[in-house]
């Protein structure tokens, strides 16, 4: 367990606090909320984790792993994180602690990974977060690499998330280039794909495509284009994600073993010049359709699913960032069905990067600029 006086006297005693830039209240549809910075001058934060003694561990695009308490103060960047292709949308991007971080200390990171010459690709690495005043990350080891590695600085995904089995789910991208997402329907490529491996990169055993020659067995679901948004569902303990469309057609979808999701074949939208997408049809015959989409696209990106007590009216809803469209989508449900839309926060201007259900209850948010910010979402009192 973290020795939270020590830690926090030491960060307290070189770090000053942030300024407080927004601290506002908004009237939704279901209820009057009260929107907060609690720390600013992050630079592009990408993923968020909450450690047991109630900091928050938060990375940065550019390779850069902070913790950051509930008063706003930043650490230094954390010391053993592993070089990352900073390039394009590449760099230091998802964070997950393990379900067993209490006792084992290991967290997980997501990133772009240098290849050979120009190529590089998705990876994910555990390492254990020293129990220190000043934490570094030990004992690093890379437990997946996306393969092929490519020549893209584009759509490298990437969203970590558990299961309730232990299992690690990686949502990635198919690395946008024409000539590469087509990987994105081919089993010998990790190319717009969901993941399911054990915490230590082994293959379970009742992944779709173990016993299939020439598919690689650490895929759970394929068809996919860039994921960027990802989590269990509250009651089912199944995954749902969201992905890029091209020019419209941003999707939410409920990845299933062994099914196909249809990038780059069909889509919602259209490519960039407005040609049409693969057949230019919506839907076809052994692909699954998405549970929801949005044209013009928003960008969608981090994504949770409301369970707390601190904001009953949201209690079941499911909340997405938006990047293009910058805002805080909320979406009411009935089952795996959307049955509504609020649009939040969208007179902030903020690309939303990441949104994460504290332990507490209250709602979290990770800005996307040079000047990044975390943001708690209460219940106005």
């Amino acid at each position: 367990m973290i020795r939270r006086s020590a830690f926090a006297l030491a960060l307290a005693a070189t770090l000053a606090a942030p300024a407080f830039a927004l601290d506002k209240t908004y009237a939704t549809e279901e209820t009057e909320i009260r929107v907060a910075t609690v720390a600013s001058g992050l630079e592009h934060p990408w993923g968020l984790a909450f450690l047991p003694d109630g900091n928050f561990l938060v990375t940065e695009r550019p390779g850069f792993l902070r913790v950051v308490t509930p008063e706003g103060r930043v650490s230094d960047a954390i010391y053993g994180v592993p070089q990352v292709v900073a390039q394009g949308q590449g760099g230091l991007l998802d964070v997950a602690l393990d379900p067993g971080f209490a006792e084992n200390r290991l967290i997980y990171l997501s990133y772009a990974e240098k290849g050979e010459g120009r190529t590089n690709g998705t990876a994910v690495a555990r390492g254990h977060l020293t129990d220190s005043v000043s934490p570094q990350l030990q004992d690093v080891e890379v437990i997946f690499r996306q393969q092929p590695k490519e020549d893209s600085t584009l759509h490298f995904g990437s969203r970590l998330v558990f299961d309730r089995e232990g299992h690690l789910f990686i949502a990635l991208g198919e690395r946008s280039k024409a000539n590469l997402r087509t990987q994105a329907q081919d089993l010998d490529s990790h190319l717009g794909k969901v993941v399911r491996i054990f915490p230590d990169g082994s293959v379970p055993q009742d992944n779709p495509f173990v016993n299939e020659g020439g598919a690689l067995p650490e895929i759970w679901s394929y068809g996919h284009r860039n994921q960027q948004g990802a989590a269990l569902h509250p009651e089912t303990g199944i995954l749902w994600t969201n992905e890029h469309g091209p020019r419209g057609g941003d999707e939410i979808n409920i990845p299933q073993a062994g099914k196909n999701y249809g990038w780059p074949v069909v889509s919602q939208g259209v490519n960039y010049n407005l040609t049409p997408v693969g057949s230019g049809e919506k839907s076809a015959p052994g692909m699954e359709d998405p549970v929801h989409h949005w044209t013009p696209s928003i960008g969608v990106s981090g994504m949770a699913f409301y369970t707390g007590d601190a904001i009953p009216e949201w209690k079941g809803n499911l909340f997405v960032g938006g990047l293009a469209r910058p805002g805080l989508y909320r979406l009411t449900l009935d089952g795996d069905n959307v049955t509504g839309e609020e649009v939040l926060l969208a007179d902030l201007g903020k690309r939303i990067r990441d949104v994460r259900q504290g332990p507490g209850g209250a709602l979290y948010l990770l800005t996307d600029a040079p000047n990044g910010e975390l943001i708690r979402i209460v219940k106005a009192e």
